[in-house]
């Protein structure tokens, strides 16, 4: 009986989306090619939450908010 084979890359191309979150998350596929099918799962998950976090960060309020303007006396605050 023949040893099985071991890992082999598939030679995929993947094409860039721009959002660096998810280039990196999608990266992160290239590691299956190096590693046993039982290795796969790992970098599945670690794909996935990458993702999710990606996709979470679009529902997230934008970052803090610009500091109140300055009073007409040049002191910090809002002016009442």
């Amino acid at each position: 009986m023949p040893a099985p084979a071991g890992p082999a890359p598939l030679g995929l191309v993947r094409e860039e989306t721009g959002e660096p979150r998810v280039d990196a998350a999608l990266g992160r596929l290239g590691d299956v090619d190096h590693l046993a099918t039982d290795g796969h799962l790992t970098v599945y998950e670690d794909v996935h939450q990458g993702l999710r976090a990606a996709l979470d960060a679009l529902d997230a309020p934008p970052g803090p908010s610009a500091p109140p303007p300055a009073r007409p006396d040049g002191s910090a605050g809002r002016a009442h």
